[in-house]
């Protein structure tokens, strides 16, 4: 039985009310849990719990990005940037993809009113931080425009985040509003309208990204469940 036929009868058969949370990891198994054992997990089936609820206007904003990032040059001239910074730090291709999205909408020229630079909307206190000897012989400002420096800095930054905080939602809300507000948040999302509509719209997208792609990558299904 190929496993995408396997993923929607497990959907079907889950049951009533429960939610349905799953990921493809790096080797191809398709994990599936009736709740969100680690920050790799996304919600498939289920109602979202009501305290994480989302800013209005934020609602619709991965399916429409979707088709853009599937026909958009722009989007295709960064993807080996993409593949080698996933396969360097780690961190899920989609995932960089739908935080790119997010952040700059693939601009690589784009500059915030606060100062962050290019694809991944990377400050130069943070491309400091991040910056291999090899980089640092260039001012941040300069190489932060440059499309795969600002990819390869933007991975190292974002598995460094993933790494500290032990989840991918609380990873991405230290990139938007600062790792302090995340540690007072209790190494959550902190109650900022602006970062939980930030946080809520890279997921989707991400989640988005692995459902376009979960059919093609999934090899294996494992299931993960306390319910006998």
């Amino acid at each position: 039985m190929r496993v995408w036929l396997a993923l929607l009868l497990a959907a079907l058969a889950w049951p009533a009310q429960a939610e349905l949370w799953a990921y493809v990891d790096g080797a191809g198994t398709a994990h599936l849990a009736d709740r969100q054992l680690s920050g790799a997990y996304n919600l498939v089936l289920g109602t979202p719990d009501s305290s994480k609820g989302r800013v209005p206007g934020k609602q619709d904003g991965s399916r429409h990005l979707l088709t853009w990032l599937e026909i958009a040059p722009e989007v295709k001239a960064v993807q080996p940037y993409l593949r080698e910074a996933a396969a360097k730090s780690g961190v899920d291709m989609a995932l960089l993809k739908a935080v790119i999205a997010v952040e700059s909408g693939y601009k690589a020229a784009a500059v915030s009113p606060r100062g962050a630079i290019g694809l991944m909307q990377i400050t130069p206190d943070a491309a400091a931080r991040y910056a291999t000897l090899l980089e640092r012989m260039h001012p941040a400002e300069q190489r932060l425009l440059d499309p795969r420096t600002n990819v390869l800095t933007g991975a190292r930054m974002l598995a460094d985040l993933i790494k500290r905080f032990g989840r991918i939602d609380a990873a991405l809300a230290a990139w938007n509003a600062g790792e302090g507000a995340v540690r007072r948040a209790g190494g959550v999302v902190p109650p900022i309208d602006e970062t939980q509509a930030h946080v809520h719209l890279v997921l989707e997208l991400y989640w988005t990204l692995l459902q376009n792609s979960m059919h093609a990558s999934a090899q294996h299904l494992t299931i993960h469940s306390d319910k006998p």
